[in-house]
């Protein structure tokens, strides 16, 4: 006796109804398998930021990939290469490419929300990430590289990603610095960083970006936009700028 001959289970479960139902089951497990492949590359590159592997970070982007930081957009991968080669290497390692005794940089990412596509071939992810940077007492010759001898860093990342040649990449990476503190004096007194923000596109600025926006650091509290709905009312979530005023 065939397959098509058998007698449903008691139930009445038709082949069609078990072929539907390992599609759905497949499809989930691809979604799974891609939230698994999404949070992993993106600690990954947090690794390799970390240690100041410059190299490593631009190779896991698309070809058509896209960057926005502190007020600049930088599209494709030369661009990408003017900020992690041009502006990161050439400032915290003067040219070398992996980490520098006394310079620490460590970036726990926290909170991940990862939406993978119906295909299962691209993905978007938001992600917290709180940074621990400075320099240790011994290689104060770095001190002229950075804005503090040691300093907090807290940004959101709302970022894509897409299968490129079968492989997992970043296609637009959106990082939101959105406070620093000075370890000695704390958030609350510390002025934002706006000597960090583009004044001057690229070509006119080397390390410049492509395009730049508006940006603010804390004290303002905009709200990066989230790229998935609320997930009880399936409603966008308001992205306004913060109440200046007192309430």
């Amino acid at each position: 006796m065939t397959i098509d001959e058998a007698t449903p289970p008691a139930g009445g479960t038709d082949r069609g109804e078990l072929e539907r139902t390992v599609a759905e089951l497949a499809a989930r497990v691809r979604r799974l398998e891609a939230v698994d492949a999404v949070r992993r590359l993106h600690n990954q590159y947090g690794y390799y930021l970390d240690k100041c592997l410059y190299d490593e970070v631009v190779a896991l982007f698309t070809r058509d990939c896209e960057m926005h930081f502190v007020g600049g957009i930088y599209r494709g991968v030369e661009s990408i290469k003017r900020v992690y080669l041009g502006r990161f290497r050439e400032r915290f390692t003067r040219g070398y490419n992996g980490p520098v005794h006394g310079f620490l940089l460590d970036h726990v990412m926290l909170q991940d929300v990862v939406t993978v596509a119906e295909d299962g071939l691209s993905a978007k992810a938001r992600m917290r990430t709180l940074m621990q940077a400075g320099i240790h007492e011994s290689a104060m010759h770095l001190r002229e590289r950075v804005s503090f001898e040691q300093w907090w860093e807290g940004g959101m990342y709302e970022n894509e990603y897409a299968v490129e040649d079968r492989v997992w990449k970043i296609r637009k990476l959106g990082y939101h610095a959105i406070w620093h503190g000075d370890h000695a004096r704390g958030w609350t007194h510390t002025a934002p960083m706006n000597h960090i923000l583009p004044t001057a596109t690229f070509p006119e600025d080397p390390i410049g970006p492509d395009e730049i926006t508006p940006y603010e650091f804390f004290p303002a509290t905009d709200t990066v936009p989230f790229h998935y709905p609320h997930p009880v009312t399936a409603e966008a979530v308001d992205g306004r700028a913060d109440r200046r005023q007192t309430p």
